[in-house]
């Protein structure tokens, strides 16, 4: 991931109500929720929806799968993948054990890569 990607992940991230979609998208991986759904569950205006989503989307944090007249929403692990690395790839300047706790904790969260790629 270059810086670019990087900020306008980040920038997508940086509002509170796609920050709470996404958050609400990760909670459902990896069956992924419709957008009348999302919006339902965050009481959320039907109209303003699509635009967090389409944010979030261009941002490679989202993909969308339409079936029917249904789009469903999920978030696009191999990039959160790739944004966590980007921030901690230089991390605890050469010394690992000092990111031992946060690697612990992504861990608990992502068992094993297959489930988060």
């Amino acid at each position: 991931m270059d810086t670019d990607s990087a900020i306008a992940a980040l920038s997508a991230l940086s509002q509170s109500t796609r920050l709470e979609i996404f958050r609400l998208l990760v909670r459902h991986e990896p069956d992924g929720l419709p957008a009348g759904e999302v919006a339902r569950q965050l009481d959320l205006p039907q109209n303003t929806i699509s635009a967090h989503l389409a944010t979030l989307t261009r941002a490679g944090l989202l993909t969308s799968q339409r079936y029917s007249r249904l789009i469903v929403y999920r978030v696009g692990l191999p990039r959160l993948r790739e944004l966590m690395l980007f921030l901690v790839k230089d991390c605890c300047a050469g010394n690992p054990e000092l990111c031992a706790p946060l690697i612990a904790d992504l861990s608990a969260c992502c068992p094993s890569p297959e489930a988060c790629s």
